[in-house]
């Protein structure tokens, strides 16, 4: 196991009624006044948007609305809540939505304190030293912004898709209330298991040695994913399987699983280059990805791979190992389709014929490699396409 520093200060209300929780946690985190900043009708719909509101009024807080977030959240919303922030003289952002409205909201704070262009964060020409607080509602558990220190914006005109992070983007506090997922549609509820396993699994593929605290903790989450995940489908009001797909969201990313041990990150990489091209569902993306990066790389590990196919999905223990590895990956290929995910580029809307355009477009963003569990070349990277195509 490495050394680690693991710091995770987000203060989570999570079950029923909690949105009515927001005014007094904006004013204990010393909001004044608050940029409030969501996504589509949904949080207008279901009648959260108005609750976080009138929260706000009875602790006499000050606020403004910005609506607009929307999936692959675009810089051009970051730039508009920005000069919205310093006009308004705004001193906390709330987002209330799912991980997209988040994302932009970290992003939002980031750059009203900065005198640059935000976007020099994603592009590594500065680092984020301060940013307003944030506060988030969450509707959607999938993207885990809710409790990381991450966000990823989508830069239109280029088409990149770039991701950053500080301390000072994680939420101050969380709202967590299962009962707003209920209504979420079923290939959006799949988009979001797709996305909390995919970032267990971008740190449980690793080359540390040494982490069986953190190997449980990610297999646990795993299982807990699979198992809850279909009754969730058939029962969408199921409140207990809500409640454990949503914290799993939550625990998958807020660095917990990661504690110890290199993480590779080289799928989300891979499938960013696909969202930003095709503005494609993340979940979805990285549903046809990652089976396609596990099928290219087992073989750097597959003692690693055997065990994930035997305690996550069952695959008896044999002195094949690199059969037991593949059993594992047909696996996780076939849950992803098994809810109504695609699992090969046709079936995204992707198109093979636009692969040496992805590879350019990753170059650029990534400086030519990707991950660390196997450091991959641009060559590698085309041939984990061409493998998503079949």
């Amino acid at each position: 196991m490495n050394n680690f520093i693991f710091y995770s200060p987000t203060e989570f209300a999570f079950g029923k009624d909690t949105e009515e929780l927001t005014g007094k946690l904006v004013k204990k985190y010393k909001g004044t006044k608050v940029l409030v900043h969501f996504g589509g009708g949904s949080v207008k719909k279901s009648g959260l948007l108005n609750k976080a509101e009138d929260s706000l009024k009875a602790e006499k807080i000050d606020y403004i609305l910005l609506g607009g977030a929307k999936p692959n959240p675009i810089n051009a919303l970051v730039y508009e809540g920005i000069t919205l922030c310093r006009e308004e003289k705004i001193d906390f952002i709330l987002a209330v939505g799912g991980g997209s409205a988040i994302d932009s909201a970290k992003a939002i704070a980031a750059g009203v304190l900065y005198h640059g262009d935000f976007w020099d964060f994603f592009e590594r020409k500065a680092e984020i030293k301060e940013a307003l607080p944030v506060g988030a509602v969450l509707t959607i558990p999938a993207a885990g912004s809710e409790g990381s220190s991450n966000t990823v914006i989508t830069q239109e005109l280029s088409k990149r898709k770039l991701g950053t992070g500080a301390p000072a983007l994680r939420p101050v506090f969380s709202i967590l209330n299962p009962i707003y997922t209920y209504s979420l549609p079923p290939f959006q509820t799949a988009c979001g298991i797709a996305d909390m396993m995919a970032h267990i699994l971008e740190r449980y593929f690793t080359q540390t040695t040494g982490v069986e605290i953190s190997d449980r903790l990610c297999e646990g989450i795993l299982l807990t994913i699979i198992n809850q995940g279909p009754i969730v489908f058939k029962e969408p009001e199921n409140y207990n399987a809500r409640s454990n797909i949503m914290w799993a969201g939550t625990v998958a990313h807020n660095g917990t699983c990661g504690v110890g041990r290199v993480e590779d990150w080289a799928s989300h990489g891979l499938e960013h280059e696909l969202s930003a091209l095709y503005d494609v569902a993340h979940g979805a993306g990285l549903a046809v990805i990652f089976p396609a990066w596990m099928k290219y790389v087992y073989q750097e590990n597959v003692s690693l791979f055997a065990q994930y196919a035997n305690r996550v999905w069952g695959v008896e223990v044999s002195e094949d190992k690199e059969a037991m590895a593949l059993k594992g990956i047909d696996a996780t290929k076939e849950f992803f389709a098994s809810i109504g995910l695609p699992t090969n580029f046709i079936q995204l809307g992707a198109k093979k014929s636009d692969i040496d355009k992805l590879i350019s477009n990753l170059a650029v963003n990534c400086g030519g490699s990707i991950g660390s569990f196997k450091k991959l070349s641009m060559e590698d990277a085309k041939a984990i396409y061409e493998i998503a195509c079949q």
